[in-house]
């Protein structure tokens, strides 16, 4: 059996946290990843990790790191990450987190501004970004690889060096005795930033420990939970979901081999416990309506009846309905439809949660009716990340939840949603004027988001601030709302609204080029002509399709202009976060030649 969570009070520091766990379960299988050499999932228990840990500790104490150095780590999510980030922790460094398919420029830009001492890569694909990043990086005086390189990598040799050899020259380095504290800065993540530069979070050990630790206040954790880590590390919400909160727990955490290969290893490992963000279940929701549509008209009429049936039982669960003679037909329902989804995602998922942006409600909704147990939060990099989220005894999908224990949320000025608590960062580095923008005098976080409240304390996001549109009469429009609910259409793979300061909305769109073969055929157009997305005919149908979907928003939050591509916008092209979110100031100087047309013709008609 899995002890219960240990407590802050007693640990101290992540590496505190460490320590306990090898010591309260020295035996149990900590983490689980796919060895491509071998051809299968391999394991390793508390104790393996620990000589591990020594080991890497003592190659870093051999640097020469002083407590507070920067070192920086671009791996994919494995034992290996934890591993470096617990070795850093225990001889007081800080760890700064890369995004494994940032750019070389961003990376860069990071490492630089950290100033980074020692860089952590995975190998293969990323030696070729490394040039161009240890050139920028004038701080880092190491570069350890975990696997050798195919190329040679001359020009900066001397800081390169592959782990195997960087360990075994350290065999025998004793290692520094270092008073740590919980105030002590553990980590700075740089934000994604979806304008400008990103700034790099402070966070402490009392941060991230105590998030992990309300975290797990927050459902009923089982004896022998299982995590399926997919989230990238360098992302707040799986770092602390998804590597401290079960080693709080003693949970077993499996290492996904990637997004292509998501639905192999959900079968393989059968987590009961899942962290992602909304992009990932609105694409196995487009797979499963890509699905339905080739089905028969029986197959849809059942899938929508399980959904309702499968909500209505859920409403009862949360003590919101009463009972209904639909309900009797739910076991024959989830033999039919729901448990063939629920066993795709390894049947035994009892949390699935959705952070990082905001899931649609009728995404949600089709989950939970079909017995994915879906819950939302809400958080940022900066207050650790955790702020609110959903409880499986009171889940309004619709909203980010109630605040976590310990955690202080309030709504301010313009509908502002205001939190503090011990998990709020210490700043950002390098940048007390953010600072004092971001945290007022009594420590109240202040998070760009509008928020609403209901009776009972679940709190909705219902717009930010920075983004809202002001037309030129003086409407306000929220655009992320509208966009999630085009997304929804699958011939739609990315969106932006624009329209600030104009007399009407309107919209750049990027569609799926699946579904844009079906949709132009169906209105005789050749799709493979590029002239095809400017085709009255398409952009006539394609206008009448947005306003379908968005005919229950105000009418002055209309789109009466639409752009047309089928190349998608990436992280490459700076279009996009490492997160996958859209950088709206780049995407219109991209664009806005395109959206000053659109204008300036619908001002000519």
């Amino acid at each position: 059996m899995t002890a219960a969570p240990l407590h802050p009070d007693t640990l101290g520091t992540l590496c505190g946290l460490f320590r306990a766990r090898v010591a309260a379960t020295p035996d149990q299988v900590a983490y689980r990843q796919f060895d491509e050499v071998r051809g299968t999932w391999i394991s390793f228990t508390w104790t393996q990790v620990a000589a591990e840990v020594a080991r890497w500790q003592a190659a870093l104490a051999k640097e020469g790191l002083a407590p507070g150095d920067r070192v920086a780590v671009m791996l994919k999510n494995s034992v290996e990450w934890v591993i470096f980030d617990q070795a850093a922790l225990a001889l007081g460094l800080v760890t700064v987190p890369l995004y494994l398919d940032d750019r070389p420029d961003s990376a860069a830009y990071i490492l630089d501004h950290a100033d980074a001492r020692l860089l952590l890569v995975e190998g293969k694909f990323q030696h070729k970004k490394l040039a161009e990043i240890a050139g920028s990086a004038k701080s880092l005086q190491r570069i350890v690889s975990l696997v050798a390189p195919d190329n040679g990598l001359a020009d900066w040799s001397p800081r390169f060096v592959v782990a195997t050899d960087w360990l075994a020259a350290a065999v025998g380095t004793p290692l520094p005795e270092r008073a740590l504290s919980a105030d002590l800065l553990a980590s700075i993540v740089y934000t994604s930033g979806t304008t400008g530069r990103p700034k790099g979070v402070m966070l402490t050990h009392e941060n991230l420990l105590w998030n992990a630790f309300y975290a797990s206040q927050c459902a009923d954790f089982g004896p022998h939970e299982v995590f399926l880590s997919f989230l990238p590390l360098s992302h707040t919400l799986e770092r602390t979901g998804g590597y401290y909160l079960p080693m709080l727990l003693g949970a077993e955490v499996a290492y996904a081999r990637s997004i292509a290969q998501l639905a192999q290893d959900l079968q393989a490992i059968r987590p009961t416990v899942l962290i992602s963000v909304p992009r990932i279940y609105e694409r196995v929701y487009g797979r499963i309506q890509d699905g339905l549509a080739k089905k028969g008209l029986l197959a849809r009429l059942l899938f929508k009846l399980a959904v309702r049936v499968g909500w209505r039982r859920f409403e009862r669960e949360q003590g919101r309905a009463g009972w209904h003679p639909e309900l009797l037909l739910w076991p024959l329902l989830h033999k039919l439809v729901a448990g063939n989804v629920t066993q795709k995602l390894g049947g035994r998922l009892r949390l699935a949660i959705s952070g990082g942006a905001a899931l649609s409600p009728e995404i949600a909704q089709v989950f939970i009716g079909l017995g994915v147990p879906i819950y939302q939060g809400y958080g940022l990099t900066e207050t650790g990340p955790v702020v609110c989220v959903n409880r499986p005894d009171s889940n309004v999908p619709a909203s980010i939840g109630q605040p976590m224990p310990g955690v202080e949320v309030k709504i301010g000025d313009n509908d502002e949603l205001l939190t503090r608590s011990r998990c709020v960062m210490r700043g950002y580095w390098k940048d007390e004027a953010a600072t004092r923008a971001m945290i007022d005098a009594e420590g109240w976080l202040h998070s760009g988001d509008q928020a609403s409240v209901d009776a009972h304390g679940h709190y909705a996001i219902i717009g930010r601030i920075k983004d809202i549109i002001v037309l030129n009469n003086g409407e306000k429009v929220p655009p992320t709302e509208m966009e999630s609910t085009l997304l929804l259409d699958p011939l739609f793979d990315q969106v932006m609204i624009v329209g600030e300061g104009k007399p009407f909305l309107a919209a750049l769109t990027v569609l799926n080029e699946e579904h844009w073969q079906a949709f132009a055929a169906s209105l005789h157009v050749d799709p493979r002509q590029p002239a095809a997305l400017r085709d009255p005919r398409v952009v006539k149908a394609l206008t009448q399709r947005v306003a379908h979907h968005l005919r229950h928003f105000p009418g002055y939050a209309q789109i009466r202009r639409l752009h047309l591509e089928l190349k998608p916008w990436t992280v490459d092209e700076g279009l996009l976060t490492p997160t996958l979110k859209v950088r709206r100031n780049q995407v219109l100087d991209r664009y806005r030649a395109v959206v000053e047309a659109m204008y300036a013709d619908f001002a000519r008609g």
